[in-house]
């Protein structure tokens, strides 16, 4: 209590100087936080480019009648999307506010807000006037109109392809808002198409912060919206600021309940629908606005074996050969026990699943399995979006308490007994008793500095994780004496498209795709393990390769069609076209298409002994290609746990009230992880370490 105590006391200093700032600037006057007092430019729209940290960022600058910066839109595509891209809705209102190049950068966004600042004050050199602008203009007096009556739509490039906004606008307000954001990732870009709908209707403005780890969508939505509003004849710099961080002091709260887990992650959320299935009072923290973590990310499916789909389909599988085939494609460093009970409760997980409403019948090819494994939704979506739906719903049904833009800040421990968290939300500081606490914060995929202390090797290399995925939950669990397991096997998923960091899922090959080079030859049996094919690609011309399929396969599996819209496929109407396409040799491709059809009627492999996927060949114009390489997809270690899902010390004993589920523990995977058992993994443990911190709580 005492170090959440002081943690609170530096809140509460930091609040008030953050206070007496800014009444201190207010006081002084606007020349001396960025605004100014005089000066004028001529009406027009003037751009103007700077480099940035990925490449040029330009500002596009609209000088309304009166003379003031009416409209702001930056262009930074090449700037990472959850940094700089992140600080380019922040850095335009800024502008807007105050009417000059003369702003604060984003903090650890320097080079993206430099190249910002450079590009506003050419722009604005373009324009004449005073270097340094003109006085933001106030709110328009009452009895003004703020807008044009009528319906009006724009578009804007999002993350999956065109987001539109259709704003039906009065004289005064907006009136109705509609955003169409049907091609973003579900569960991520569609949380913030719902969440700035909210934002912009309540405030009434265009001028409102991003969603976090959402900035692709967020940004599109809002240039799409910028664009409604200078339809609608609207000046954007009469309407306020709004920003969703809070200034204010916060408030010291504290909290009981029986379980309280921590993040809303595929395990959290499977672990949270259970204990309350059970009875229990649940606290689920989530440090993102939105739940989902790195299930979001999983396009394959969930691994199961002897299950009731299989024998419909006259699937014949065991337990033994799964606990077999991961054990092989974990290189054997796996804990054997871990991997045992995953196997024997996988069946009873896709019976679980059946309950909650997320059935997974569509059964596939993985690679490293052998047979077929891989259970997905019927019409071949993403298995991760699709279960993040299902587990929302069930969690909404049972009026589970989920406390979103809360991060949890440490474990609470009496005598060694870990006895509730400390959290931090956004007007709030929390101690939250609990008796249990279960960890399911996922891996640290997306903490680069994590991920180089203890793999230099994949310094600056792509990764598919969620932003939220960071590695807390291993560093509480350290604080109080977890042990960690298999910490540096990280895994490098072969199929990503290296300019969005979009995983292509497995099973494309394992519905029949191939991979071939840049000499267009094929190199590797598709389906190995994914550290084996990415160790292949990466010995290929430039270190890629390009995945190879055809219609049939695209409408047999409906994740293409997010690849598609995406704009990263290329397409061709015959092979030959495709190859020209992407810069190789047209007899060449060809006549690897040709061979590959011919294995496929053979059902045999002679050049790389491949198997499996071969239920149908690559005939079926027209043809794709995605240019893929490795990327950074799973950390197999973690904190160390038992079979109970108890996480263990460093002297092998249990921490009494702590459990762990998920990508935050280590064991389960070795080396190496197969497509498929993640799912697997969140599904059986979230729901053992459920069952385990009910039976504690019971004690």
């Amino acid at each position: 209590m005492g170090n959440h105590k002081s943690e609170y006391l530096r809140g509460l200093v930091a609040s008030v100087l953050t206070l007496i700032f800014v009444l201190g600037a207010a006081a002084i006057g606007p020349g001396l936080t960025g605004g100014s007092a005089s000066g004028d430019y001529t009406p027009g729209t003037y751009t103007a480019e700077a480099k940035g940290f990925g490449g040029p960022v330009e500002v596009s600058l609209t000088v309304g009648d009166g003379g003031g910066i009416t409209n702001v839109a930056i262009k930074g595509d090449a700037e990472t999307p959850d940094v700089g891209g992140a600080a380019i809705p922040t850095l335009k209102n800024a502008i807007l506010q105050a009417q000059s190049a003369d702003i604060d950068g984003v903090s650890g966004a320097t080079l993206t807000s430099e190249a910002v600042k450079k590009a506003t004050a050419d722009a604005l050199a373009q324009a004449g006037g005073s270097s340094a602008g003109t006085a933001a203009a106030g709110p328009k007096a009452e009895g003004d109109d703020l807008f044009i009556p009528g319906t009006y739509t724009g578009t804007a490039k999002g993350f999956g392809g065109d987001v539109s906004v259709t704003m039906t606008v009065s004289n005064t307000e907006i009136t109705d808002l509609q955003i169409d954001g049907s091609n973003e990732t579900e569960n991520i870009g569609s949380f913030a198409v719902t969440m700035l709908k909210d934002r912009i209707m309540e405030s009434q403005s265009p001028n409102v912060d991003a969603i976090t780890g959402a900035t692709v969508s967020s940004n599109a939505i809002l240039r799409a919206l910028d664009d409604a509003f200078t339809q609608a004849g609207a000046d954007l710099s009469r309407f306020p600021v709004v920003s969703d961080t809070f200034t204010g002091l916060k408030d010291y709260r504290e909290l009981d309940c029986d379980i309280v887990i921590i993040g809303a992650g595929g395990a959290g959320m499977t672990a949270a629908i259970n204990a309350t299935q059970e009875g229990k009072n649940v606290i689920l923290l989530e440090k993102m606005p939105y739940a989902g973590g790195n299930t979001t990310k999983a396009t394959g499916g969930m691994n199961a074996a002897e299950t009731h789909y299989q024998a419909e389909q006259g699937i014949e599988d065991s337990v033994q050969t799964f606990i077999d085939d991961t054990m092989a494609g974990g290189h054997n460093i796996n804990d054997k026990d871990l991997v045992t009970v995953m196997a024997q409760n996988s069946a009873a997980g896709i019976d679980w699943l059946d309950s909650i409403g997320a059935p997974l019948p569509k059964i596939s090819y993985s690679g490293g399995a052998s047979v077929d494994r891989i259970h997905a939704p019927a019409d071949g979506s993403g298995v991760g979006a699709y279960l993040v739906t299902a587990f929302l719903k069930k969690i909404d049904e049972l009026g589970i308490n989920v406390m979103y833009d809360t991060k949890a800040t440490s474990l609470i421990t009496t005598e060694g007994t870990v006895v509730g968290v400390q959290a931090e939300g956004k007007d709030a500081y929390y101690t939250i008793h609990a008796k249990a606490v279960i960890l399911a914060t996922g891996g640290f995929g997306n903490n680069q500095e994590m991920i180089v202390h203890y793999r230099d090797d994949l310094n600056g290399t792509v990764s598919t994780s969620a932003p939220g995925v960071t590695g807390d939950g291993i560093t509480m669990a350290e604080a109080v004496g977890a042990g960690l397991v298999d910490i540096d096997q990280i895994q490098l998923h072969p199929t990503v498209e290296q300019g969005t960091s979009m995983l292509i899922t497995e099973s494309v090959r394992g519905d029949g795709a191939i991979l071939v080079n840049q000499e267009g030859k094929r190199f590797i049996n598709e389906l190995l393990t994914r550290d084996a094919v990415s160790a292949g690609e990466l010995e290929q011309t430039g270190s890629y390769a390009y995945i190879i399929f055809d219609q049939h396969l695209r409408d047999n599996l409906k994740a293409i069609e997010k690849y598609v819209s995406t704009g990263i496929t290329v397409q061709g109407d015959t092979i030959e076209e495709l190859a020209e396409q992407i810069d190789i040799d047209p007899a060449t491709l060809a006549e690897t298409l040709s061979t590959w059809n011919q294995y496929v009627a053979d059902q045999k492999d002679p050049d790389f002994g491949r198997e499996t996927g071969m239920k149908n060949d690559l005939s079926t114009a027209p043809y794709y290609a995605i240019k893929i390489a490795p990327g950074i997809h799973h950390t197999m270690g973690g904190v160390h746990i038992n079979t109970k899902a108890q996480v263990i010390d460093v002297n092998n004993k249990p921490i009494p009230g702590l459990f762990a589920a998920g990508e935050v523990c280590g064991g389960v995977h070795g080396g190496n992880r197969l497509g498929g058992n993640a799912v697997a993994d969140i599904v059986v443990f979230g729901r053992i370490a459920s069952d385990s911190a009910v039976k504690y709580c019971d004690k």
